[in-house]
Parts: C-alpha cells; structure tokens; sequence
C-alpha cells in the first residue's frame, strides 16, 4: 500500500540507495511523539502517511524503554509499508536497535560524523541548521539532508528564535544538500513557504492536532508538489 501520489521507486542497487530515492521524493516530513495526544500512534501515522507523508520520525525523551521499543516497531513497520523513511531523533545507536533509515541530530547533539560511525554507509543523516553558517557549514559534513528553520516561533522548540522566512530564501540560495523548512508551518502558510523557496517540511502540530491528519497532510503536501512541478518545467523552458 502507498501514499496518495507515491511514485514507483523500483529497486535501486542497494539499501543506501533505496533510502536516498526515497529522501530525493520526500516532501512531508513528520516528527512524532511515542504516544501522541496520549494514544496509540498508529491510526494518526497511517492518516499521515497515507496523505502524502514520505518521512516520520520517532521524537520522545519521556516514554520508557520498552514502550520506545513496542512503538519504534510500529513507525517502522507503517514506514516500511508506505515505502516513507524511518527517522529517529537524536540518538544513532536507538537508531540501530530500532532497525531505523537514519537518525536526526541537532547543533549540539552528537555530531553527523559520530552519528555516521554509528550507523554506515547506508544510513539517512539528518542535521538541524538555524543560521545561514550552519546551512553552508552542512555540505562538508556526512548529512544527507537538513532542516532550516524554525520560520515561526513554535513550542516544539522552546527559545529557539524563530528565523523568518529569509532564512528559507537563503537556503534556497546556498544549500547544497536536501532540506527542509521547520518551525511552525500549517495549511494556512504552506503556500508562504513555498513561495519563500522551500520545497520540502518539517511538521509536528499542525499533524499531531489535526481533525484531519489525512486532509492536512495532502493539503500540506500540494503547494510543495506544484511548487516541484512548475521548477520542473521553467528547467525544461530554459533547456530548451
């Protein structure tokens, strides 16, 4: 079973590959508590998943080590059936044990090359940025992707100050790996970011506290797929 408009990835070479092809079609990207809005996450995961979600990540310092484990199966195997990557936050060596696609770490967590050693060659490496150093700093480190942001002030991230949407102009301007825009982003903004530059999200509330997490996530995902598709032409434009 696939997510709505899910392409067809075939098999590529090897695990690493596989991992990459499906980072390179990821537009949503959803962070996760192990109990979010103190249920069982499945049935918001699958809603998620199923609107057009390509990553989920697995982000909870509280939950105890069994329930960690009994929920990581889950991500993973929902993950796994959507073709979506599985991410867990922070920690490469949980990353490991819960037989994830990659891990996420922040500034000040364990550093990309560490998190690398942990987990090889095939690994998906995610790095959190804030500044326009930090997003030109990324490309000689061994990260896949990044995050940018937070655009918007947002809980999720306490003190952390919000960086605008320049911040996302800029990246759009100077990155030179995949990244995603954070902070705050929902169906009322979508557009605003995409218009900024960002082709990929990070979402956490506007998912978890959805009415709608299908709905939401397929609305969250439009505006970065035409925003994709009319780059895809103007390339074509000015190839021609």
């Amino acid at each position: 079973m696939h997510g709505a408009g899910t392409p067809n990835l075939g098999t590529p070479e090897g695990l690493g590959d596989l991992r990459r092809e499906r980072l390179r079609w990821a537009r949503l990207y959803f962070v996760c508590d192990a109990f979010p809005n103190d249920a069982e996450p499945e049935p918001l995961l699958q809603a998620v998943l199923g609107g057009g979600a390509g990553m989920i990540e697995l982000r909870d310092r509280d939950a105890p080590d069994a329930a960690i484990e009994r929920i990581g199966a889950t991500f993973k195997r929902l993950a796994d059936t959507h073709s979506a990557l599985f991410i867990v936050n922070d920690d490469p060596y949980l990353a490991r044990d819960l037989g994830a696609d990659g891990v996420h770490v922040g500034q000040d967590d364990i550093s990309p090359a560490e998190a690398r050693n942990a987990l090889g060659p095939d690994a998906i490496i995610g790095l959190s940025t804030h500044t326009r150093e930090q997003i030109m700093a990324a490309g000689s480190q061994p990260v896949d992707y990044i995050s940018v942001g937070p655009i918007w002030e947002t809980p999720t991230k306490e003190g952390r100050p919000a960086t605008g949407l320049d911040l996302i102009r800029e990246a759009a301007r100077i990155a030179t790996v995949t990244w995603f825009a954070i902070g705050g982003i929902d169906t009322e903004n979508v557009a605003k970011v995409a218009q900024a530059g960002a082709r990929r999200i990070v979402v956490v509330r506007a998912l978890r506290e959805a009415a709608d997490p299908y709905g939401t996530a397929a609305a969250l995902v439009g505006p970065l797929k035409a925003a994709a598709k009319a780059d895809a032409g103007a390339a074509r434009s000015g190839d021609g």
